[in-house]
């Protein structure tokens, strides 16, 4: 059920994201007056589940039809020297039936069957459906390439744009409805950090206060680990033992975290204060009282040791309480200032079913503040996912290890369906995919934008020979590209 839900959440959030990215493209083709013979949700090799035009007047509807016969006809000939040659020309359209959709300019709109992206089939553009036919013929006015190299421009960047408007726009909504919750750098510095093997090497110690980052203070805690991470971090002055000092990092960092199985080095130490407690807990499909109802822990209650072991912070006891599996302990609790000793069975599941009391904050917005706050969650979005891809291309890091293909997407959705979850990962997935698009490879947005920059700046524009090349090889970077990924995928599954 699990799968389940999160491949329908995958599958949702991809239909979503490559439909406004299309619709940018539609929309932007239609204000120029560019035909757009057909906009389809998923890829229809052979047939599709669904496609409406209108013919002859009338909307016309298919359900599970085979692909449509091209406007074309392939003629076979032989050149003066001997050689077998192929031609293309027209159909003549008045010797169709009315009915016939290839009678129609209208554009044909459907779905697919095969359910991962979609497409806009332009008129008169070299793309990824690479329709020969069409573009051996004259160019007409309403075809893409016939019009100006700025409006062909902005075609192509529209798609793009839309991902970032629509992931500004799910920012706005979640941050009005919401607001955000983050963990203020302040309230971690109550207690100070607690560090593992990995973060000891690179100079933290247990205890230590986050003062600054290249001598500016962090507001939110979670942004200590991703400064580090993506290699801004130089320096981090800490306090220690009510002295301050500056941990160097070193240039290797990054490599080292990103080839370690937790990149989470730092951890918040805070003590196991109760927040609440569940009445009963799932053991592989049978549901029991939990230990902590059946000892009788309480919101409030402080848990600040196992048996003879103290456990002073909540890593503390989550560390220890694994060695206590199937047996009877006493828990140290304070509570209202006494100290009591509370026995407590532990199950094969080191789980007691207590929550621990966080220390997040949450800032609320209005409307018309979540407005600003949501331009400013995409760009730094935006801004992210470029120094991640930094990160990738750069080989002394080894971060193309960690890349990861359809089944690492599908992970980052919830196990059980959030809305609220969901619309943040989707929002996520349109800022990586405008990122992706805009890079300058042939047959993404970016080489076709590429190309058309050079000829605004030089008043040349290539030929259709060399983009149908272009297109080629784009397509087998973005193969090579997508093979690679999945790869990584399948085989960290076997680790």
């Amino acid at each position: 059920m699990v799968i389940a839900i999160k491949v329908i959440q995958f599958f949702l959030a991809l239909s979503i994201l490559v439909f406004v990215h299309e619709l940018g493209h539609f929309m932007a083709a239609k204000a120029f007056k560019v035909r757009v013979d057909k906009f389809y949700l998923f890829f229809d090799w052979g047939f599709s589940l669904l496609r409406v035009k209108r013919v002859n007047g009338k909307l016309r509807w298919k359900f599970f039809s085979k692909n449509v016969p091209d406007r074309y006809k392939t003629i076979e000939y032989t050149d003066a020297a001997g050689k077998k040659q192929k031609k293309y020309e027209p159909i003549d359209i008045s010797t169709l039936d009315p009915d016939d959709w290839r009678t129609s300019d209208s554009t044909e709109y459907g779905i697919g069957w095969f359910p991962l992206g979609g497409y806009n089939k332009i008129a008169g553009m070299i793309d990824e459906s690479m329709d020969k036919e069409q573009m051996k013929q004259p160019a007409k006015e309403w075809e893409f390439r016939s019009k100006p190299a700025w409006q062909r421009f902005i075609i192509m960047v529209a798609g793009v744009l839309m991902n970032v408007v629509l992931a500004i726009f799910i920012y706005i909504g979640l941050l009005a409805k919401n607001g955000e919750e983050y963990l203020p750098t302040s309230e971690v510095n109550k207690y100070g950090i607690s560090v593992d093997s990995l973060g000891y090497e690179l100079g933290f110690r247990e205890g230590d206060k986050i003062m600054n980052i290249n001598g500016k203070p962090v507001e939110n805690f979670q942004d200590v680990q991703m400064d580090i991470i993506m290699g801004d971090a130089k320096t981090v002055e800490v306090e220690r033992e009510g002295n301050t000092l500056v941990v160097e990092m070193p240039d290797d960092a990054t490599s080292k975290l990103l080839s370690s199985q937790d990149i989470s080095f730092i951890f918040v130490r805070i003590p196991f204060v109760v927040d609440g407690i569940s009445d009963s807990l799932d053991y592989n499909g049978v549901m029991r009282l939990s230990p902590a109802k059946v000892a009788g822990l309480a919101a409030g209650d402080q848990i600040i040791g196992i048996d003879e072991v103290e456990t002073p912070f909540f890593h503390n006891f989550k560390e220890n309480i694994v060695n206590y599996k199937n047996q009877e302990v006493e828990l140290c609790v304070i509570r209202n200032g006494d100290t009591l000793s509370m026995p407590i069975q532990i199950g094969e599941e080191p789980l007691i079913g207590a929550t621990v009391k966080s220390i997040t904050a949450k800032k609320e917005y209005t409307f018309w503040q979540a407005i600003p706050a949501g331009f400013v969650k995409t760009f730094s979005g935006i801004a992210d996912y470029w120094r991640q891809l930094k990160l990738i291309f750069n080989p002394s890091t080894k971060a193309y290890e960690s890349v990861g293909g359809f089944i690492s997407i599908g992970k980052i959705f919830p196990d059980t369906w959030d809305w609220s979850r969901f619309w943040i990962m989707t929002a996520f997935l349109s800022i990586a995919l405008a990122v992706m698009n805009i890079l300058p490879i042939p047959a993404l947005d970016g080489g076709h934008i590429l190309f058309l920059l050079y000829e605004i700046i030089t008043r040349r524009k290539p030929s259709e020979k060399f983009m149908e090349i272009a297109e080629y090889i784009g397509l087998a970077i973005v193969l090579a590209l997508v093979l690679f990924a999945n790869g990584n995928d399948i085989i960290k599954l076997f680790r």
